[in-house]
């Protein structure tokens, strides 16, 4: 096959899943340094898109037809297209657009306008999904004739330290925050998709963690979560704690993310922020075999993070079974380790 320089990625859906993509990209540029890299992602992840060092050129996709959208990727003239998402709509453009190799998973109808396929079964979650998108990368690797390379270890998304670190002296200095308290980030709203614990656990779980560790709580809300970070707060008026508001942009959070010891919420687009910087997490997923904490593992080192789910038995998407106390301890633990 003729080697290929201009390829196009496709992730276009939310953010967390986007960022589970970072691996991929390492992988993909790593291996072929001089090919010139795009995403084609949604306006949401652009941002994240943008810093990705393994990417070269973002491509937002606005949701216009596959004919439209055809016209806008035929310009770049690719050589290879990588969907590490599918989507008929998607998958037709690029057809449309004659790009010579075209990779997609072989679950979806859509997978007839691509000309290489790999079987996955991503249903049956038996892996994490970053494997499930490099594993494709990996295919078009091998397509090419070569070997992949060791995938590089994270963390995969990193600021310049000297920036971080004064940006957590800053803060606190301004919060007054002694020096030997953990800034532990709680993230209780749900980006409009994961399963994620009450507030009322969230609660239980932040006065146990309080009284065996040395902590600043700081319950943070994107676009439209501020009620739920508000009903947080009140909840917990005797523990040290304050709200983050992430209205700067979602760079600006993930260098706040970056800042932090432990960052804890649901399989939530942040999350996945946190786990790319290599920050330590506990993450709370429902038992639904689509997402459960092996599918939605977070890219971190293993020892740097700890999940929570429904006991099997139990309805699946229950996540008030999950008893905060008993999950408290185990961060407690989780953190003394540390």
């Amino acid at each position: 096959m003729k080697k290929v320089k201009k390829i196009l990625v496709i992730r276009n859906d939310k953010l967390g899943d986007f960022m589970l993509t970072w691996p991929a990209f390492s992988l993909l540029k790593n291996q072929y340094p001089e090919s010139e890299i795009t995403a084609l992602v949604t306006p949401y992840t652009k941002d994240m898109a943008d810093i990705c060092p393994w990417i070269d050129k973002t491509l937002l996709d606005e949701q216009k037809s596959a004919t439209a959208l055809s016209k806008i990727i035929n310009r770049y003239k690719f050589d290879a297209s990588i969907a590490l998402f599918t989507e008929s709509r998607t998958a037709l453009a690029c057809f449309l657009s004659r790009i010579p190799v075209r990779i997609a998973p072989a679950t979806k109808l859509a997978q007839l306008f691509s000309n290489k396929t790999l079987r996955q079964r991503r249903s049956r979650s038996e892996k994490p999904e970053y494997e499930y998108n490099s594993d494709l990368v990996k295919y078009f690797i091998s397509l090419q004739g070569d070997k992949p390379i060791n995938t590089p270890a994270p963390p995969y998304l990193s600021f310049d330290p000297s920036s971080i670190e004064s940006l957590r002296n800053q803060y606190r200095q301004e919060k007054n925050i002694p020096d030997d308290s953990l800034l532990i980030l709680i993230h209780p709203g749900t980006g409009g998709s994961a399963i994620n614990f009450s507030v009322q656990q969230y609660a239980a779980l932040i006065k146990k963690v309080s009284e065996k560790i040395k902590a600043y709580f700081i319950i943070t809300a994107g676009p439209g979560e501020s009620e739920t970070a508000q009903s947080l707060s009140v909840l917990i008026p005797e523990i040290d704690h304050d709200i983050y508001q992430s209205d700067k942009g979602i760079v600006s959070f993930s260098q706040f993310i970056a800042s932090c010891d432990l960052f804890i919420s649901g399989s939530t687009g942040p999350l996945h922020i946190a786990g790319a910087l290599n920050v330590a997490t506990a993450a709370f997923y429902p038992a639904r075999r689509s997402a459960t904490s092996l599918r939605w593992q977070t890219t971190n080192d293993e020892n740097r993070r700890i999940a929570f789910s429904p006991e099997k038995h139990i309805d699946e998407n229950d996540m008030k079974t999950i008893n905060p106390v008993i999950c408290a301890q185990k961060i407690i633990d989780f953190l003394n380790q540390h």
